[in-house]
């Protein structure tokens, strides 16, 4: 976490350009677990590229990282709605229910 994230509380937090969420706890590890099984996947399929294998054999690992990518996004959203988006609804801040269902709508392409 460098020095510009760290006393940040919730992605809800402005910022001039972003917002910030509190990377702690055994949720954010799983989605960096996440992210690096993912990174591992695309390097794979890059070899199998450079190697020139068998494009069937490509095009179902690129599948599978779509999935893991879709996993991903079901978690991180879950996360997002139990823990920013409650807390700026209890703070009064309704135009987070208005963010919420673009992103869903953006994720349901």
């Amino acid at each position: 976490m460098n020095e510009n994230t760290e006393n940040k509380t919730c992605c809800c937090s402005n910022d001039d350009k972003f917002k910030y969420r509190n990377h702690e706890g055994q949720d954010y590890k799983k989605l960096i677990a996440r992210l690096n099984r993912i990174e591992g996947q695309i390097r794979g399929i890059k070899t199998m590229v450079e190697d020139d294998r068998y494009c069937v054999d490509i095009l179902t690992q690129v599948t599978a990282v779509q999935a893991a990518l879709n996993a991903f996004n079901k978690e991180l959203l879950g996360q997002h709605i139990h823990s920013c988006v409650v807390e700026d609804i209890r703070d009064g801040k309704d135009e987070v229910v208005d963010e919420l269902v673009e992103i869903v709508k953006k994720l349901m392409k």
